[in-house]
């Protein structure tokens, strides 16, 4: 059974830092490409940053560029992203997705196209 489990969310002020972690589980890590995305209050969720099994990147959003990266300590099967320079329209829950390399559509940045989630992280940051 896949288990994507986020931690790491926090309240920050703008200009501030954070990292998120996903600790996975149930699965062969090395067969699914992940990402994070994130949701923001009252709107859809968006794609921030997305690799392949190869540890490519594949998609970034272009509000996150220069400020957010994308890790992951492959013998413990944990992803990270780290997120700096934060501003308040980062504000939203944050959420792991994976999704087996073989049966994906090819669309980074589209929600609908992950199978799994974690159940997120919520992530404030106030001016």
């Amino acid at each position: 059974q896949v288990q994507l489990v986020e931690s790491g969310g926090d309240s920050v002020q703008a200009g501030g830092s954070l990292r998120l972690s996903c600790t996975t589980s149930g699965y062969t890590y090395s067969a699914y490409y992940m990402g994070w995305f994130r949701q923001a209050p009252g709107k859809e969720r968006e794609g921030v940053v997305t690799i392949d099994t190869g540890g490519i990147i594949t998609y970034v959003a272009d509000s996150v560029k220069g400020r957010f990266t994308i890790s992951q300590d492959r013998p413990k099967n944990i992803l990270y992203l780290e997120m700096t320079s934060l501003k308040p329209e980062d504000t939203g829950m944050y959420y792991c997705v994976a999704h087996l390399w073989s049966t994906f559509r090819g669309r980074w940045y589209a929600p609908e196209d992950y199978q799994y989630w974690g159940q997120g992280t919520q992530v404030t940051v106030s001016s």
